[in-house]
């Protein structure tokens, strides 16, 4: 059995936010620390979920990868070349093969811009289509994804978020790339418009061979759309493993709390199991706790979790944890 072909291998990545002080000369008094020493791979054809709590840095995570925000420091090789390392024309040209679905679908979406302008743009500024060839891909793309080729002459304003969501969805596939980042692409929509969108981006990714990495919060929808699930914790991933073996043998304390708190649509079983409510609050981003970040709200915690950071590494045949306990 051949081993399957690794796309994106995110490696030791680093993202830091300067906090500055000063009008005339600015000095810097501290960092936001985002995101913190994360390493993973994605596999090509597969889905990766990112989960986490709101301002976990999985966003952020994401921004990085497709060089949005430039790291601090690390690594992140898509098809085999650093795009930390890239700048200028030469990342501009890798950058066609990833694209980013946004949170917002009424904020991603230029307001002035015909629908057909939006998903016509990047092959503008890629010169990949011109003229009547443009107008056809648009239609086709519109097509794709389930919306009438006669929208493209409309504006933003006169559809609907899980509309909109679909016109970025075309946007994103307008320059046939192989990675998209769905950043919380469905937490702004209606819980019945939700399964839809992912539902679709299922269909496209089986169509076009697609590999998304694809971030959340709501772990039920993460369970049913990746092949693997990767848990984020105040800008460290906490743990790393195939979907069902996360859900069913979580073995970090925080995926255990986490998982927890999801509704089981069994009234016996969900009266029977016990949750786990973690203490005190998010510890703050620009001065995380010493050793294991999840130490002051860990109901395990030694006095090893102060002193010394977790090493991230593999306790079972493809699923990594960090921390000292496990």
């Amino acid at each position: 059995m051949t081993s399957p072909e690794v796309l994106l291998r995110v490696d030791r990545l680093v993202k830091h936010f300067p906090i500055t002080r000063g009008i005339l000369i600015q000095r810097q008094i501290g960092a936001v620390h985002a995101v913190d020493d994360v390493s993973f791979v994605i596999y090509k054809g597969e889905t990766l979920g990112l989960v986490g709590e709101s301002g976990c840095g999985k966003s952020t995570t994401g921004r990085t990868i497709l060089q949005l925000y430039r790291p601090t420091s690390g690594s992140v090789f898509f098809e085999g070349r650093d795009l930390a390392k890239l700048s200028g024309e030469e990342l501009r040209k890798t950058r066609r093969r990833m694209q980013m679905i946004f949170q917002d679908p009424y904020a991603s979406l230029n307001p002035r811009m015909t629908v057909g302008e939006i998903i016509g743009e990047p092959m503008l500024i890629h010169n990949t289509y011109s003229g009547k060839a443009r107008q056809e891909r648009v239609e086709y793309l519109l097509k794709m994804v389930g919306l009438s080729p006669a929208f493209a002459n409309r504006y933003p304003h006169e559809f609907s978020g899980g509309q909109r969501q679909r016109i970025g969805v075309a946007r994103a596939l307008a320059l046939e790339p192989s990675l998209i980042v769905c950043d919380e692409p469905i937490s702004a929509l209606d819980v019945s418009i939700q399964a839809q969108v992912v539902n679709l981006l299922e269909d496209l990714q089986r169509e076009l061979g697609l590999t998304y990495l694809f971030i959340a919060h709501d772990l039920s929808m993460v369970r049913h759309i990746s092949n693997r699930v990767a848990v984020m914790y105040l800008g460290i991933i906490a743990e790393l493993a195939d979907r069902l073996e996360l859900y069913e043998n979580p073995l970090h304390p925080y995926t255990q709390a986490l998982l927890s708190a999801v509704p089981i649509p069994d009234p016996i079983a969900e009266e029977k199991r016990q949750r786990i409510i973690l203490q005190g609050d998010v510890p703050s981003p620009v001065n995380p706790p010493s050793g294991c970040r999840f130490r002051t709200r860990c109901p395990i915690a030694q006095a090893i979790c102060a002193e010394v950071k977790p090493e991230f590494r593999e306790v079972k045949p493809h699923h990594w944890v960090a921390c000292h306990m496990v």
